[in-house]
């Protein structure tokens, strides 16, 4: 499957929304594609953060950060059999009042599940559009 982008632009510091991404332990409060999510550790957030997410379609699904450089970018990796990539969010400030995150949603489904490659980009597609859009909702109020 190609690589999804989606660019957004939401009305809150850089600062605030990096926080709002990283904090994995609370996307189900926010995010549509989570039914339950968690950390799994208590040190300080940064490469190799690690928290457990239940999502629709996939089950529950251990999650990292990667490429952590706060607050321009983050990575979240999934850590499943059957499915490569993850979600990069590269963050720029806009006059200080205002963030402009660039969405990359990477999903490569491994062995046979790459029959299901199409499917994974209308998933793909779906759940990019509803996070940013929840993420919006979520730090905009």
């Amino acid at each position: 499957m190609a690589l999804l982008t989606r660019t957004q632009v939401i009305r809150r510091p850089i600062a605030d929304v990096f926080d709002a991404v990283i904090d994995g332990g609370s996307f189900a409060s926010w995010n549509p594609t989570s039914r339950a999510s968690s950390r799994l550790d208590d040190e300080p957030v940064g490469n190799g953060t690690k928290f457990e997410w239940d999502l629709r379609g996939f089950g529950k699904v251990i999650q990292e950060l990667q490429e952590f450089d706060r607050p321009r970018q983050v990575r979240i990796v999934p850590h499943i059999k059957t499915l490569e990539g993850g979600h990069r969010f590269r963050l720029t400030e806009e006059g200080g009042k205002a963030t402009r995150i660039d969405h990359e949603l990477d999903m490569r489904p491994k062995g046979a599940f790459r029959l299901f490659a199409p499917l994974m980009g209308v998933i793909g597609r779906k759940n990019l559009r509803d996070t940013a859009n929840a993420l919006q909702r979520h730090l905009e109020g």
